[in-house]
């Protein structure tokens, strides 16, 4: 009898033959990189990460999977302190750092008409605990410090009476007083747990690159009609809601605001406060404003008539001025505009060369 030829079923054969390919290099590789591990178990795949694996990661996916790595600063509980006289104080500190105005405004009912009106979380966002959003995070760790602006060394109390003389342009507190013991109570709990000398992530205000030009006031203009006349109106005067005291969207200029000796009249921080956490609902890793739209604004905002506060006895070391102080005299030929608007960088680049030029 004889037996007819069988076709060859070429398809099956090749699937076969590709699934035993692909086991036996599994295997291959397993045992490969077991043997390099338990040699190396560190240096290679490090090596392999940083220069070769991480660039087949697109940019995006680098940068989400970073930012999900860190870790911030997170406030404490004042709800979770355990002495009952205490808690008490941190909360009357929380409630005169939220409601400032309240107890110290036109219509305070502690004192009237010892601040202007402003807040204290106005500029230390959500009651000073906010991620990039001016907290109190490091105060603790900070104070007492010698600060350059006034050439001595301050505790809490000096800092708090300086944003009320400055931000608030009001008076000073009473040292003393149930209220700055409060107020400084709460703001030194918030960052009990950091270590003196130390800087927790988040706090501050997060890093803005400068622009190559100066802030443009005109064009801040616009970036404000669009993005914030909303909320603080066309005359910057903003919104109270239910009291006159109790302002939701505060003065951005004229006599209820900050006056020019605030930290917020220097452009950086102004744009940074505004970059990282403006307009409502923007924050460090949601941010609304491009970067030249947050310097422009900065501009605008602070090209805008203001109270003016004496100044004279500020930066006694005139050389130890921020870049951005906007009044002299300075240390270098560059002027009060341009310390003002910019552009920043040249000034820095002779701030940074005269600093490593001395001996």
């Amino acid at each position: 009898m004889k037996l007819k030829p069988v076709k060859p079923d070429y398809k099956t054969l090749f699937e076969r033959a590709a699934r035993i390919a692909r086991y036996q290099a599994g295997f291959i590789l397993a045992l490969i990189l077991g043997g390099l591990f338990l040699t190396e178990p560190a240096s290679w795949l490090q090596e392999w990460w940083d220069n070769y694996a991480i660039k087949a990661i697109p940019e995006s996916t680098q940068e989400a999977t970073a930012t999900s790595d860190v870790t911030y600063w997170k406030a404490p509980s004042i709800e979770e302190e355990k002495d009952s006289l205490t808690r008490e104080t941190l909360r009357y500190g929380k409630e005169l750092v939220i409601n400032t105005s309240h107890y110290f405004g036109p219509g305070g009912i502690i004192e009237a008409n010892r601040t202007n009106g402003l807040n204290c979380q106005n500029c230390h966002l959500e009651a000073g605990t906010k991620i990039f959003g001016n907290n109190y995070s490091r105060v603790a760790a900070t104070y007492p410090k010698l600060r350059a602006r006034s050439g001595q060394v301050e505790d809490v109390h000096k800092r708090i009476n300086d944003c009320f003389e400055r931000s608030l342009n009001g008076m000073a507190l009473d040292t003393a007083s149930v209220e700055m013991r409060a107020m400084a109570a709460y703001i030194l709990y918030l960052g009990k747990d950091v270590p003196k000398g130390e800087q927790p992530l988040g706090s501050g205000f997060k890093d803005l690159p400068l622009l190559n030009r100066a802030a443009d006031p005109a064009k801040g203009r616009l970036v404000y009609e669009s993005q914030c006349q909303s909320c603080h109106q066309a005359d910057g005067q903003g919104i109270a809601v239910g009291t006159p005291d109790m302002a939701y969207a505060p003065p951005l200029w004229g006599d209820l605001s900050y006056n020019d000796g605030a930290g917020l009249y220097r452009m950086s921080n102004f744009a940074k406060y505004v970059k990282w956490n403006m307009p409502n609902g923007a924050s460090h890793d949601n941010e609304v404003l491009s970067d030249e739209e947050a310097w422009d604004v900065a501009a605008f905002v602070n090209s805008q008539p203001r109270p003016s506060k004496d100044l004279s006895a500020d930066w006694p070391e005139i050389s130890k001025k921020p870049f951005d102080h906007p009044f002299g005299p300075y240390a270098d030929d560059f002027s009060e505009l341009e310390h003002k608007y910019g552009p920043f960088g040249p000034i820095i680049q002779f701030i940074e060369s005269s600093s490593n030029s001395q001996p």
